[in-house]
């Protein structure tokens, strides 16, 4: 006879737990941290992006190849015509384009150059060197940016009239050798680009302010001044308000030589377009040039911001 122990009592019941499945540490795929490839969505919303921003550029071809009849009929053409060199010659001589061109070239270089150069410095001033109202200068720059151009036409024609430059390219070229948006531009940019023990090192070197602005502040801002300068010059190029007051009508800018285009009773549309497609052409040149230095800039600003 099998005697049992008091104390020892029946086996516990083990409750059944769910199965829980042991997690794996994630695995990279390879090729993982390389640029993402889009899929079909996204190359369908680039191509509708793309084809509407051509879409302007095309209709001044098609509407610069044609007669004005039918540029306007009620079934426009939709194909280039033959007849782009005539109009083309046509606006050149009637609206003096040839001087336009050139005038315009050398404001928007000198407006582009002289913008760069001092806004790149007071940038850099702003950004990095400590003195006295530099809070308050920063925000008195800003300010201005709230003020509408309109508002200095008339002191600013009266100042140039005085000076002698009414109708002379200097009078558009000065007022505008520096611009607010540009200084504080630089600035945010040299705020995060720009580390301060790279100044240091270089003062520790013994270089002084100009040598350092040379050797160490222009190669950091270089992708800033790459942005900067295309919109300079794409404003400087388009800009028709100022230079149509300051400039004569035998000495204008290319905005302004277009104007003289259309400002007869009844213009020739297809010669204004083929004038349109006349001022065109160089934007197109600067972008195609230095188009991979401005997606770099933006890019690079993009990436420190």
């Amino acid at each position: 006879m099998t005697m049992t122990s008091p104390t020892q009592g029946p086996e516990p019941v083990l409750a059944s737990t769910p199965h829980r499945p042991v997690r794996r540490p994630l695995r990279l795929r390879p090729g993982a941290g390389q640029q993402l490839r889009g899929g079909p969505f996204a190359y369908a919303a680039l191509a509708v992006v793309g084809i509407g921003s051509l879409l302007p550029l095309y209709w001044t071809l098609v509407a610069a190849s044609h007669t004005q009849d039918e540029v306007l009929a009620t079934t426009p053409p939709f194909l280039p015509g033959g007849r782009l060199l005539h109009n083309l010659d046509a606006a050149w001589s009637q609206a003096n384009l040839g001087t336009a061109i050139v005038n315009s070239v050398i404001v928007s270089g000198c407006i582009t150059v002289a913008t760069l150069f001092f806004c790149t410095l007071a940038g850099y001033a702003f950004a990095r060197m400590r003195f006295r109202g530099r809070g308050a200068l920063m925000t008195g720059v800003i300010a201005t940016l709230t003020i509408p151009p309109q508002l200095s036409v008339v002191p600013l024609f009266m100042m140039m009239s005085d000076i002698g430059w009414g109708g002379k390219l200097e009078s558009v070229i000065f007022p505008t050798l520096v611009s607010a948006f540009g200084v504080f531009f630089m600035r945010q940019y040299l705020s995060e680009a720009l580390p301060h023990e790279l100044i240091e090192a270089a003062k520790i070197d013994g270089a002084n302010n100009f040598r350092i602005v040379r050797s160490v502040v222009l190669p950091v801002a270089r992708p800033a001044m790459t942005v900067l300068g295309m919109l300079t010059f794409v404003q400087a190029w388009n800009d028709f308000f100022w230079p149509y007051l300051a400039l004569s009508q035998e000495n204008p800018t290319l905005q302004v030589a277009l104007g003289q285009l259309n400002a007869s009773y009844t213009p020739d549309q297809s010669i204004v377009m083929a004038g349109a497609l006349i001022s065109t052409l160089p934007l197109l040149v600067v972008f195609v040039i230095f188009g991979k230095q401005i997606v770099g800039g933006i890019m690079s600003g993009a990436v420190k911001g």
